[in-house]
């Protein structure tokens, strides 16, 4: 830090300190921040007095590729207008470099995906030598299979089902209507819980393809629990839910090369900017993957 921003710096904490009168702990925040973006801006060999936009995304970009949430990126960018504006004020600069900057708080989180080999365990842990357990592992290996939303698969109607062709359509957000392809696994295991285990447990005539134990229709509360059972029996100690093995399925399309597209159709995205981040994902596996396996990484 130089003798000139670190003097800045000084007269901004007192400022938080006696006029503002924020607590200790808080003004140590900021100047915590504020050290952390000196030291950066050293690193990088940037002049603080003719800092722009575009280097201040680049410090918050550093900070999100070093494993920052975007919550504490957002209270960086805090501290750092709050300190831009007091330079403003007190003339010490021309121009505030975080004017119009959107909060990282808005930035997309990541999914997080399971691994091939947990998705295997996972689908592996139904005992399917039981009406339940049947029903369990079509499930599991339908919603793998299609990355359907929970609500959209408690709610598929047998009529929606074409497993000769082996495709289902499931209507969305909005009404909307799309076609989803199902592969020979999940078609196989349908197929063994319709001829079976579902007549078993269809006292009602119901036309929902997956039952609950009496009969009825099952819930969204009881597919997650149905889930979590069988996460903890497949050894699995990351967090599950239906939204994580819907971010599986598109994450592993993704890595083996599907169209960014297709993916938005059978997700039933309406734009694709929200299908983008399987994007992100991908090059952060191959990134991982590049570090444990290059001998120079």
């Amino acid at each position: 830090m130089t003798d000139q921003l670190e003097h800045q710096v000084h007269e901004f904490l007192a400022h938080l300190a006696v006029e503002r009168n924020l607590s200790p702990r808080t003004v140590e925040a900021y100047a915590r921040d504020l050290r952390q973006f000196s030291a950066w801006l050293a690193a990088e060999g940037l002049a603080f007095e003719r800092l722009e936009k575009a280097a201040i995304r680049g410090y918050l970009g550093a900070r999100r590729d070093g494993g920052l949430s975007a919550r504490s990126a957002a209270r960086a960018l805090s501290a750092l207008r709050a300190f831009f504006r007091f330079l403003l004020a007190t003339q010490a600069l021309a121009q505030d470099p975080t004017a119009d900057l959107a909060s990282p708080s808005l930035w997309r989180t990541v999914p997080h995906a399971l691994a091939g080999e947990e998705i295997e365990a996972l689908l592996a842990a139904p005992d399917t030598a039981t009406p339940l357990g049947l029903r369990d592992r079509a499930m599991l290996e339908t919603l793998y299979a299609t990355g359907l939303r929970v609500s959209e698969l408690v709610g598929l109607t047998r009529d929606r089902l074409r497993l000769d062709p082996g495709y289902l359509r499931v209507v969305g957000k909005g009404r909307k209507e799309r076609v989803v392809p199902l592969g020979d696994s999940a078609v196989d295991w349908l197929e063994r819980y319709l001829e079976g285990a579902r007549a078993e447990l269809d006292r009602r005539q119901r036309a929902e393809v997956f039952l609950n134990h009496r009969g009825g229709r099952l819930t969204r509360q009881g597919f997650w629990k149905i889930l979590r059972g069988h996460a903890v029996a497949a050894g699995i100690a990351s967090a599950i839910s239906p939204h994580i093995v819907r971010h599986s399925f598109a994450t592993h399309l993704v890595e083996n090369g599907a169209d960014l597209r297709a993916v938005q159709m059978m997700l039933g995205h309406s734009s694709l900017t929200t299908t983008e981040i399987y994007t992100h994902v991908a090059r952060e596996r191959l990134r991982r993957l590049y570090d444990e396996k290059h001998p120079r990484a």
